[in-house]
């Protein structure tokens, strides 16, 4: 074995040991973090759901906006019941990994979510997204009701508008359909296991491609965008 292959095994065991370690801490933490955090939501919350390919990648940027209070990883718009990640994974099933967003309204407005939601994907990209691909990686907004149906159409047709992509459009707008969370160990995947999910996210040039379609607004929704429309509006 030459000395570049042995450096290169031992790195993948130190790598391989520390994730290892991080999914024995996950499992440590269990449901009960889950189920205080269920107790705690408002009477008046609100639902969103959007697909942006792999969802370890698609809890953070909402988790970080105040008056998010919670995200969920898991498969909606597909025509089997309770499927399985391996299910979904195969692309035989017809959903898409998604994250379902519950957020105090008062405090966030759905227009945000949307700003923030395009600028975590490449709308353009219609066989998936990165370096995942297939149908049950494909992008989506799915509507809970008329007012986000119009919002997300609208921020859709401003964005298109705006020639900034130089492609169209490839993202879905449907109504919400069932919505199954996912197994319990993608649930804060990106924190419950952060050397891994580094590892995958550098993989799969999620960010590289972010920064080529968005600058410096890549994943986070600021600076001089094409804004979305007020909920007001």
């Amino acid at each position: 074995m030459t000395r570049a292959c042995c450096l290169i095994a031992g790195a993948a065991l130190v790598i391989f040991a520390l994730a290892r370690g991080e999914t024995l801490r996950a499992e440590a933490v269990g449901e009960a973090e889950a189920d205080r955090e269920k107790a705690a939501l408002p009477a008046d919350a609100a639902v969103a759901t959007f697909a942006g390919g792999c969802f370890w990648c698609m809890e953070g940027p909402f988790d970080d906006l105040d008056g998010v209070l919670g995200t969920t990883s898991g498969y909606t718009g597909g025509q089997v019941e309770n499927p399985t990640y391996k299910q979904v994974s195969s692309g035989s099933t017809g959903h898409t990994e998604a994250v379902q967003i519950t957020y105090d309204p008062e405090k966030v407005s759905y227009s945000k979510l949307l700003e923030v939601f395009w600028r975590n994907i490449d709308p353009t990209d219609s066989r998936g997204q990165f370096c995942d691909k297939g149908s049950q990686y494909r992008s989506g907004i799915y509507w809970h009701d008329a007012g986000q149906r119009s919002l997300a159409e609208r921020s859709r047709d401003a964005l298109a508008a705006s020639g900034r992509l130089g492609a169209p459009i490839a993202t879905e707008i449907v109504e919400a359909g069932t919505f199954y969370p996912a197994e319990e160990y993608h649930q804060d995947y990106y924190r419950r296991n952060p050397i891994r999910y580094a590892f995958y996210r550098r993989g799969c040039g999620r960010d590289r491609r972010l920064r080529e379609v968005w600058g410096d607004e890549a994943g986070g929704g600021h600076g001089d965008a094409q804004p979305a429309p007020s909920d007001d509006a």
